[in-house]
């Protein structure tokens, strides 16, 4: 990685990258999907997406009243339809639902668009973070540790499966956590270049 100077005309050292395909974060709730993505497409200079987001925008309604109006699976249908939607966009960091990843034919969209990664993040760190949260509709439940445990338990295998993993650690800081995804990243060439 050569330093290059920016634009702000101040000769910082930056590091440039030229991303070629598409980056899909996935992992828990609470694992820094959308914050570490978010700061990761900044960093890139590419788009950042959200593909809860982008339903709930087609939708009218939050991903809750989907499922509640529509049902699961009509939901998942939707989800995967504007999943292959973004990747056809080209290079950008997509962030996606903790569920989207379970689908098999999401899973073979992302890695022919580009490449999973998957933020790994341990129970501890995932249950300090999402624990005072109202907007995890998952964890309204009588015991929402045990819930987000069992979650974890059922979904660890299957993010296993994702192209890349970087862990995460509770001393990171988002900028730290990017950082870090970056450096797994650029062991894909085929993915990310050091310009």
């Amino acid at each position: 990685m050569r330093p290059h100077k920016n634009n702000n005309g101040q000769g910082t050292a930056v590091l440039t990258y030229r991303l070629k395909k598409p980056v899909t974060v996935i992992g828990m709730m609470g694992a820094g999907k959308t914050a570490v993505g978010k700061s990761l497409a900044t960093r890139l200079g590419v788009p950042f997406m959200d593909s809860d987001a982008e339903i709930e925008t087609a939708a009218n309604m939050s991903i809750a009243e989907v499922f509640d109006r529509d049902g699961e699976a009509f939901f998942r249908d939707r989800e995967a339809e504007v999943i292959q939607r973004l990747l056809d966009t080209g290079p950008m960091v997509l962030s996606t639902g903790g569920g989207a990843f379970l689908a098999e034919r999401n899973r073979a969209a992302i890695s022919k668009a580009g490449v999973s990664v998957w933020l790994r993040a341990d129970l501890d760190l995932l249950w300090q973070r999402v624990r005072h949260k109202t907007t995890r509709p998952l964890l309204r439940t009588a015991d929402p540790k045990r819930t987000l445990g069992e979650i974890y338990a059922a979904r660890k295998d299957i993010y296993a499966l994702a192209d890349l993993v970087v862990d995460a650690d509770p001393s990171y800081s988002i900028t730290a956590m990017r950082d870090h995804v970056i450096r797994v990243l650029l062991t894909r060439p085929d993915i990310l270049e050091d310009k």
